[in-house]
């Protein structure tokens, strides 16, 4: 089912952003590298803000709600990691429970973002590439505050070939 594959793309990329979250400390999501940058606490609001506004009604309405307050997304801290972890939980829920309600037949069905016509596919799309755009700038943010306890997300250096052999045992080709 391609809708279902959409939803395990998404579920990757937010397992990828937990677990590069649990590893900072409350004080780093609030922290700012650059001039006019973002914390994590802040791509953590942009990117529950933008599900919520995205999905509420994703078929039936415009994808940018009159009531969502982007540039408030982008307000300053502190927040504490219990209102980020809030904000996280419910833009997800959101998106898991709308795009879970799609069928593959779905796919070709046009919505609207900003005005702008696409199909429900061309949406998806272009919104599992934002929030995969974003969830990057998490880790790239979680791993500079981390340091050297960081606990790689991926293949740890130099055990590429073991973990290729490891996965060639686990899925053998036929």
């Amino acid at each position: 089912m391609l809708t279902k594959s959409f939803l395990d793309e998404y579920a990757r990329y937010r397992a990828m952003g937990e677990k590069a979250m649990t590893q900072v400390s409350d004080e780093a999501l609030n922290h700012v590298i650059a001039a006019d940058g973002n914390s994590i606490a802040t791509l953590v609001r942009h990117i529950s803000g933008n599900l919520i506004s995205r999905f509420t009604d994703f078929t039936s309405s415009d994808g940018e709600k009159p009531w969502r307050d982007r540039d408030g997304e982008f307000e300053a801290g502190p927040f504490s990691r219990g209102e980020i972890d809030d904000a996280w939980q419910h833009g997800w829920e959101v998106l898991e429970r709308e795009v879970g309600r799609l069928g593959d037949e779905d796919l070709a069905h046009t919505v609207t973002i900003r005005g702008q016509s696409m199909t429900v596919h061309e949406a998806l799309v272009r919104n599992v590439t934002h929030v995969a755009m974003h969830i990057g700038q998490i880790i790239l943010l979680a791993r500079a505050s981390t340091g050297a306890d960081w606990k790689t997300l991926s293949i740890p250096r130099g055990q590429s070939r073991q973990f290729n052999e490891q996965m060639a045992r686990e899925h053998p080709t036929r």
